[in-house]
């Protein structure tokens, strides 16, 4: 069960966490090879926000009143793999990778009972023995009507518009009324791989088409999906009422306290309240009034030409871009129109079962690289929205609504529960450590009390009501927190964490669970050194926090927190699976998006794994006798990150994204024939993996 593969080649110690170059230079602008953007002690910033509005534009901002309100993989290879997992395969691929580690067990917490897949390098989607699995729908496949079928050769944005867009990311999957048979599949398309979509495409020429293309194939993509009861597959419906695309250009409405304000507003919107588009959104979450929520995360790296310290906060750089999108439409020049990247950034609301509605950004939740926005409700019914900030040294964010959501499905209700993220309170994470600092040695060591556990708060940062806005921080008004949250952050004394992205509450016992991926700039130089809630130095393979709120109330402002995870080989001392034994559980690295099943296990899909293996998705049971018992599930294809998972009783869905982004891919030089085989492009897709014997999963 703990086979582990040598390293493919040698990951570039200038991309940390197992990303090829391509990946950090087309996903996240070069992320984890700048400079780490949060370089404050967590002193006064009030200065760097007042050296950011001297710009033209941002000067009427120093002027701006506060509203007062009461307010409670590794290089390419030198051939193509040997074969490839045909896209309708069932069951395991050959060679090593079909090998599974273990067979299913009795003794395995209720909903994990299957037999581990090995650590593997295939190209292909490997799962458990007696499971199959179907490519759902690819990049390019047409769901509007008037859509062409895909021709890699002879794309068009209008083609683009029409079809699946690119890199799927976070999915969810919602009901079609008065429709039994089918489900609403909403995904997230993050980003772009141009030299793997453009046959001889140039990066220092893009063309304008290649361009449009690329802002058609950002965005949102909503589509009907058919069960095959016998088979469990899933299949696409085409042109059906329902079916959406949401792009780059698409109109979207600013929200909340900060829509309309002087930082908002551009040449093109002098109302401060309307954005073309929305980029880079990498995983999400769904609401109970039956909405979805969708994460802008590196939207850094679309703007060009910055020089102001609050941009530098975020990412933005000096210079060019790397798609160059500046060229072809000037908003993405911050030199010429400085306010357009404080338009995204946001949790973007988009209500699938409106295909004509107006997708709308929340300020409210506050304006950072949000990996995630998953949603519970307080018991007398206000939402409260958990958010990670994926940055190295960044922090993870709740949002607590002062209203409360209202039942039923009336144009009246469906828009009052639309408004429910505008009104409530901002609040950032502090962790404190309940074990001496000496015993924290940045080794992962545990301490004398035999876990890495503590107490934390939830800092208020800024409230927002119906009548105006009201700043928690000293030296920032209420519109500056929630345009640079990250500054607010800073400033209240947050705590630095290796990169939090997804999170989730448990359905079943209510503690909420944060991946925090890696962070290999951990006690390097300057850099911020091991403490009881990031325990290790040079984190390179991550860890997973859960939390407590006191009296497992969600609007608490304060919480119990351990590890439940600390991922890596589990041969290594660092390593730690909530107390179970180490020998009988699958290695894991970088946790990323996280989902319950029915049963309440936790299910960790991973990207950018440290242990030579491709990257997967694992179970792992959070309660009870077998709690830390951890299995994978599948891995994916060559270059590929596993990503929005979705475990129901009879089916697990995942988002294979990026497959074939390695370092010297190119359309003529792929470095993966996934989904399709020799000969054809490679897709990012959506698989579903079902029981062949049609029973639930993992019992």
């Amino acid at each position: 069960m703990r086979k582990l593969l040598p390293l493919i080649g040698t990951p570039s110690q200038s991309h940390p966490g197992g990303r090829s170059a391509m990946t950090c230079r087309f996903r996240c602008g070069d992320a984890c090879f700048h400079e780490v953007p949060n370089t404050s002690d967590n002193a006064y910033v009030g200065e760097v926000i007042a050296g950011a509005i001297g710009r033209r534009a941002m000067v009427r901002a120093a002027a701006v009143v506060t509203v007062a309100a009461a307010a409670g993989t590794a290089g390419v290879a030198g051939a193509l793999p040997a074969a490839a997992a045909p896209a309708d395969t069932s069951g395991k691929a050959s060679g090593d990778s079909g090998r599974t580690s273990g067979k299913p067990s009795a003794k395995a917490a209720r909903g994990l009972r299957y037999s581990s897949v090995a650590p593997n390098t295939a190209d292909a989607v490997t799962v458990p023995d007696g499971y199959g699995q179907n490519v759902v729908i690819r990049w390019g496949e047409p769901i509007l009507r008037g859509a062409p079928a895909f021709d890699p050769e002879k794309q068009t944005a209008a083609a683009q518009a029409g079809q699946f867009g690119y890199n799927n990311d976070f999915l969810a999957l919602l009901p079609v009324p008065g429709e039994c048979d089918r489900q609403l599949l909403v995904a997230n398309h993050e980003y772009t791989d141009e030299v793997l979509m453009f046959r001889g495409y140039d990066p220092a020429n893009p063309t304008r088409q290649q361009v449009e293309v690329a802002w058609a194939a950002h965005g949102l993509g909503v589509v009907v999906v058919e069960e095959d009861r016998r088979t469990g597959r899933l299949t696409a419906v085409p042109r059906h009422h329902l079916n959406r695309r949401v792009t780059a250009t698409t109109e979207f409405r600013l929200t909340g306290p900060a829509a309309g304000s002087d930082l908002l507003k551009t040449s093109a919107d002098p109302t401060g309240t309307k954005v073309l588009g929305t980029l880079n959104n990498c995983s999400g979450g769904t609401t109970p009034w039956g909405t979805t929520l969708h994460g802008e995360e590196n939207f850094n790296q679309y703007f060009a030409n910055s020089g102001r310290a609050t941009d530098k906060r975020y990412g933005i750089g000096t210079g060019a871009t790397e798609r160059k999108w500046e060229r072809f439409d000037k908003r993405f020049d911050v030199a010429r129109e400085p306010n357009e990247a404080h338009r995204f950034g946001y949790v973007v609301e988009l209500d699938p079962y409106d295909p004509a509605s107006t997708p709308r950004k929340h300020t409210a939740l506050g304006r950072f690289k949000h990996e995630a926005a998953t949603v519970r409700l307080t018991s007398d019914g206000r939402p409260v929205v958990y958010s990670g900030d994926d940055e190295r040294f960044d922090y993870f964010y709740k949002f607590v609504g002062s209203k409360r959501m209202k039942k039923g499905s009336s144009r009246a209700v469906r828009e009052h529960n639309l408004s429910l993220l505008d009104e409530g309170t901002l609040y950032v994470a502090r962790l404190t450590g309940d074990s001496p600092a000496i015993e924290v040695d940045g080794t992962g060591k545990l301490p004398a009390d035999g876990e890495f556990d503590g107490s934390g708060e939830w800092i208020p940062i800024a409230t927002a009501t119906a009548k105006g806005a009201v700043s928690h921080v000293e030296g920032m008004s209420a519109e500056e927190v929630f345009v640079f949250t990250r500054l607010a952050g800073d400033k209240v004394g947050a705590t630095k964490m290796d990169r939090p992205e997804d999170i989730q509450p448990s359905p079943v016992t209510g503690k909420v669970y944060v991946a925090l991926t890696n962070n290999t700039n951990r006690g390097v130089g300057a850099n911020a050194k091991a403490d009881e809630a990031n325990p290790r130095n040079a984190n390179k393979h991550g860890h997973i926090l859960e939390l407590t709120e006191r009296r497992s109330r969600p609007e608490s402002t304060s919480f119990a927190w351990s590890l439940f995870l600390v991922a890596g080989d589990p041969d290594d001392p660092a390593t730690y699976f909530a107390g179970f034994p180490k020998d009988d559980v699958s290695p894991i690295s970088c946790p990323d998006n996280v989902a319950f099943d029915p049963h309440g296990n936790l299910w960790i899909s991973t990207d950018g794994s440290q242990l030579g293996s491709h990257d997967g998705l694992f179970g792992v049971a959070t309660r009870g006798s077998r709690r830390g018992e951890l299995k994978q599930f599948l891995t994916v294809p060559t270059g590929a990150e596993t990503c929005g998972p979705i475990v129901q009783d009879r089916r697990v869905l995942v988002a294979v994204q990026h497959p074939g982004e390695v370092d010297g891919a190119t359309v003529d030089k792929p470095a993966s024939i996934w989904p399709d085989g020799p000969g054809k492009i490679v897709r990012p897709a959506v698989v579903a993996v079902w029981r062949k014997d049609g029973e639930d999963i993992g019992v």
